[in-house]
């Protein structure tokens, strides 16, 4: 197999977890980056725009440390912390978020996407923020179809199996 620095992108609770987990399970080679909450010490509860933008710091400093030709799976891209600062208006972090997301997205070969859709609905709690799940979700869908983001991006739908297969047929063609 390929080595590819993967990023997997979608608003809460779309299945990346899922994907992950079923990928490392199949290719035990790769390292595993964690959700950047996962390095903090706090966060807000609920998550502010100031908990995103540092999560997106964390998540550029944390792709940095993997050379092209590593064989590497995030839970999380740069852009996921772009369209989260878009859906909550903070308009202060958008500019000095899109330098960072420039520089992370270098350390990203593959983007893999899993938009929200009816067929796979994954029904959430009140707890999880629906509204703010949808808002994140329209905003990545918008910046992955306008923004040169300097890697290969794929959007992944349906069944479990079928999500992975066709992250590891993407690995396979890199």
């Amino acid at each position: 197999m390929i080595r590819v620095r993967i990023a997997v992108s979608g608003t809460h609770a779309s299945g990346k977890t899922t994907l992950i987990e079923d990928f490392l399970a199949a290719h035990a080679d790769y390292a595993f980056e964690p959700e950047p909450y996962e390095w903090l010490d706090q966060m807000s509860d609920p998550p502010a725009a100031d908990d995103f933008y540092r999560q997106l710091e964390i998540c550029v400093e944390r792709l940095s440390t993997h050379e092209r030709g590593a064989r590497v799976i995030a839970e999380r891209s740069p852009v996921d912390f772009l369209a989260y600062l878009r859906a909550l208006d903070a308009r202060d972090l958008i500019e000095p978020a899109l330098e960072l997301v420039a520089t992370g997205m270098r350390h990203v070969d593959l983007l893999v996407v899993l938009p929200l859709n009816d067929t796979d609905r994954i029904d959430v709690p009140e707890s999880e923020d629906p509204a703010l799940r949808e808002a994140m979700n329209d905003q990545l869908l918008e910046i992955i179809g306008g923004y040169e983001l300097g890697c290969a991006i794929i959007e992944i739908a349906g069944p479990r199996d079928v999500r992975l297969a066709v992250l590891e047929r993407a690995v396979a063609t890199r």
